[in-house]
């Protein structure tokens, strides 16, 4: 299964806000009814299945990498449901997000496709790339690089950096201080039903 590139506005009526999709809202429909729901029973495979796809629409993936994480996750040590988050948290696309250098993790994968991203002062061009602790995430030195980066930080002026993250805004890089921690996970989501939806395939 590719990575969603339709409606992104269907998804998060349907699953919630989901930050790293899109920044945008819905606003409050008193009278909206999901048919497909109502005065029905819903299964307990369809409510993990709903908790997976959550999580790949958040964070962008593949129906391919996001159980190639989970295997990974299966096999480190620790909760296997924070193991995962921890994985996904430290993609590079995501923590552009998180540093507030791009709206949405779809944005922050175009920045690293089109090489304005350095880790420790080498081109990275990989989304998937996981970073590491002590590892310093800047902008290209190019006025297009910095420009882009300037006016998502105008546009982000309030967004809070999570604690395993520094920002220097006068240098325009980050700084991966330490592992994330699952307060920080700013995503409303039951991983442990996404480690059940996987239990039979890993």
């Amino acid at each position: 299964m590719s990575r969603y590139r339709g409606p992104r506005i269907k998804i998060i009526r349907r699953s919630g806000i989901l930050p790293g999709l899109t920044s945008k809202i819905l606003k409050p429909k008193s009278s909206y009814i999901d048919r497909s729901t109502a005065n029905k029973k819903i299964s307990q495979y369809r409510i993990r299945l709903e908790e997976k796809q959550k999580l790949r629409f958040h964070y962008g993936l593949t129906e391919r990498q996001l159980l190639k994480y989970v295997r990974i996750a299966r096999k480190t040590k620790g909760s296997t449901g924070q193991v995962l988050l921890q994985l996904l948290e430290m993609r590079l696309d995501n923590t552009i997000f998180r540093l507030g250098m791009a709206t949405t993790i779809p944005g922050a994968r175009q920045l690293v496709n089109h090489r304005h991203i350095l880790i420790n002062n080498n081109i990275v061009d990989i989304p998937s790339y996981n970073c590491e602790l002590g590892d310093i995430i800047a902008i290209k030195n190019n006025k297009k690089s910095q420009s882009m980066i300037t006016r998502n930080l105008n546009l982000l002026q309030k967004f809070k950096i999570p604690n395993h993250l520094t920002f220097d805004s006068t240098q325009l890089q980050g700084l991966v201080n330490q592992r994330i921690h699952r307060e920080f996970i700013n995503l409303k989501i039951n991983e442990l039903l996404v480690v059940e939806y996987y239990s039979r395939q890993v």
